[in-house]
């Protein structure tokens, strides 16, 4: 379980998250969703104590971030930020052994390159493992970059829009893969999406963020209604119940 406890985070008089208290459970996959600028990035980078918060306890597995060491926390924690600034003259394979340095401090073992291998084949990157960043469609890079943090072999992954600059078919596939890796590798997911209709499919919860406050938390069930999308969003949103399961239709 991941606990917030009156979290807080100032960037300016008028630009504040919090005070934010969550439980987020452990196992399947939580959507943080909202407007832009609601907070959902800045809310897991503190969770993956990538950045700091004023006041507050966030607690991964009844660690407590603020305490723990770095080192340890790695081991719990793996997280993956919009931007990735890796040099472009990696191989797909190299990218994905960055996993391994919580374990391996670079050197790795014949147990980590079966590791490496075991998450390379996960994301169906067999083909790609050799070739060059810089030589990979945007789809292919996410999956390699989603197979690296898969590699460190967390119980707890974050997700920072992972379906950002992807077209309707990598984006239904990479979500196909966060599912399966929660299903079949018992990790708990939390992921920042500007899709709803993605977090209604595919997640077990989503959690609602608008100007800086959790407005909602529950199940897509729960969550995917009209009286409670429409404020969050601020436009009407209609909600169909169609063969897919639950869609928002924005007007």
């Amino acid at each position: 379980m991941i606990t917030l406890t009156d979290v807080k985070k100032a960037y300016s008089s008028q630009t504040q998250i919090g005070p934010v208290n969550l439980e987020i459970p452990a196992g399947g996959i939580t959507a943080l969703v909202g407007p832009n600028g609601a907070g959902k990035s800045t809310l897991l980078t503190m969770i993956g104590r990538l950045l700091g918060m004023d006041s507050g306890q966030i607690e991964v597995a009844e660690m407590d971030i603020s305490t723990s060491k770095s080192k340890d926390l790695a081991k719990i924690i793996s997280i993956l930020r919009q931007e990735n600034h890796f040099i472009t003259k990696l191989t797909v394979r190299q990218l994905v052994g960055f996993g391994r340095f919580p374990y391996s401090q670079g050197r790795l073992t014949d147990e980590d390159e079966e590791i490496i291998t075991k998450y390379i084949d996960f994301l169906h990157l067999g083909e790609l493992e050799d070739r060059y960043l810089d030589q990979l469609s945007g789809g292919q890079r996410q999956r390699a970059y989603v197979a690296m943090v898969l590699c460190q072999e967390t119980d707890y992954v974050m997700l920072d829009e992972p379906l950002n600059n992807l077209d309707i078919a990598h984006s239904v596939e990479m979500m196909r893969h966060l599912k399966e890796a929660a299903e079949q590798l018992g990790r708990t997911i939390i992921v920042v999406l500007h899709d709803i209709n993605y977090a209604a499919r595919y997640a077990e919860y989503i959690c609602a963020v608008k100007d800086g406050q959790i407005v909602a938390f529950g199940t897509p069930e729960e969550i995917m209604r009209e009286e409670v999308l429409t404020p969050i969003f601020n436009t009407r949103i209609q909600v169909i119940d169609g063969p897919g399961g639950l869609l928002a239709c924005y007007h």
